[in-house]
């Protein structure tokens, strides 16, 4: 690297460095408040609310990256055109093509942040987070069996229970279930138990009985047990399965796929293959935007007044490509054999990119005043 190009990648990464900040603080703490107000009032701690939200800061800093390498670019080349640092290293030779060199490594270096982001931190998280989540729905179901009182956790559902042991066993338990259409049982159990699964708690009671009446004949059907186990992972909309999104597992797994893997997910191979090609694409959306927003910004000259129109030029091009990627995500959603178009962006971003660079490069011709003819170059004759 020349010093031209440690100059400009210093300036890039340290503006980098603040709007990644100032972005990242203020998208965070707009999902912290969601998160508290709903944590919150289902009675968790401070410590589960910081807990929720410092899972979520990777997949945000994963979003605003990009964004913040365009604002990086922006901001530092305006700035080295206000200075007029940028038409002296014009001056001295240095073609848009080139100063593009150092502005394509600070979009590579933020390209490898992101590769860490999506195939390491983002999946890590997310799973760890849908363990606490579902640990929160159970804590939040346990929440309804209060002792001594009628509580009705979903409609159509009523649960009684006398008495908690100390065991944390359930005396005397009464639950009426009339969701099912037609249809009303109603358990009644001397004991009973909840233990987790991997589907969500359960509710075992033992020594009961079990009546079910029919509203269309008016019958009754009574059922004895010794134990019966009850599913009450539907009662506060709890996940009645153990079933996992790719997002949340990690990238080797996305490659091939075993039997378990697909079982858990509930999908099948090519949406595997649809995510892992979107997490390879992902990160280069960052050195798209950062060369779109310089490529932009060198069709403009000196001026004291800044490079406003470029800039916006800059932005809509940015916009286009994030257009374009979520288009693409909605058509590959619907046929994830279609996982050739999450580069589709990429490409056309830098190819984007590129004109605009041509045309930068491509020499301005001088106005003439109407009526006015131009210059020859020839002297008068003698």
């Amino acid at each position: 690297m020349t010093r031209l190009d440690r100059y400009l990648l210093h300036q890039l990464m340290a503006l980098f460095g603040f709007f990644a900040l100032v972005l990242v603080s203020v998208y965070w703490v707009n999902q912290a408040v969601r998160l508290f107000d709903k944590l919150i009032s289902d009675g968790q701690t401070a410590l589960v609310v910081l807990e929720f939200t410092a899972l979520t800061l990777p997949n945000v800093i994963r979003l605003v990256l990009p964004v913040a390498a365009f604002a990086a670019t922006i901001y530092a080349v305006n700035r080295l055109a206000q200075d007029s640092e940028l038409v002296v290293m014009q001056a001295t030779g240095a073609s848009p093509w080139r100063l593009a060199r150092p502005v394509a490594m600070f979009g590579l270096i933020v390209a490898v942040l992101m590769l860490v982001l999506v195939h390491a931190l983002v999946p890590a998280a997310r799973a760890r987070l849908a363990d606490r989540q579902a640990q929160i729905s159970e804590n939040v179901t346990a929440q309804f069996l209060i002792e001594g009182s009628f509580q009705h956790p979903t409609d159509g559902v009523t649960i009684y229970i006398r008495e908690i042991s100390p065991l944390g066993e359930l005396l005397d338990l009464f639950l009426s279930d009339g969701r099912a259409a037609g249809t009303r049982t109603t358990y009644t159990a001397e004991k009973a138990l909840i233990v987790r699964s991997d589907t969500g708690p359960k509710l075992i009671m033992l020594d009961g009985m079990a009546q079910t009446l029919r509203f269309a004949d008016a019958s009754l059907a009574i059922t004895r047990f010794s134990n019966f186990t009850y599913d009450i992972a539907g009662l506060m909309g709890a996940s009645a399965g153990a079933r996992r999104g790719w997002e949340d597992l990690p990238t080797w797994a996305l490659i091939a796929p075993t039997p378990e893997v697909l079982e858990l997910t509930g999908s099948d191979t090519q949406s595997a293959r649809l995510e892992l090609h979107q997490r390879l694409a992902q990160p280069l959306l960052a050195p798209v935007a950062a060369l779109i927003g310089f490529a932009a910004l060198m069709l403009g000259g000196f001026s004291r007044f800044g490079l406003w129109r470029q800039i916006g030029l800059a932005t809509v091009g940015l916009i286009a490509v994030q257009f374009m990627a979520n288009a693409t995500d909605s058509a590959m959603r619907g046929a994830p054999d279609l996982w050739g178009l999450a580069y589709l962006p990429v490409a056309l971003g830098l190819a984007a990119a590129a004109g605009l660079l041509w045309l930068a490069t491509r020499p301005r011709r001088l106005r003439t005043p109407r009526g006015a003819e131009p210059a020859t170059g020839g002297g008068a004759p003698a």
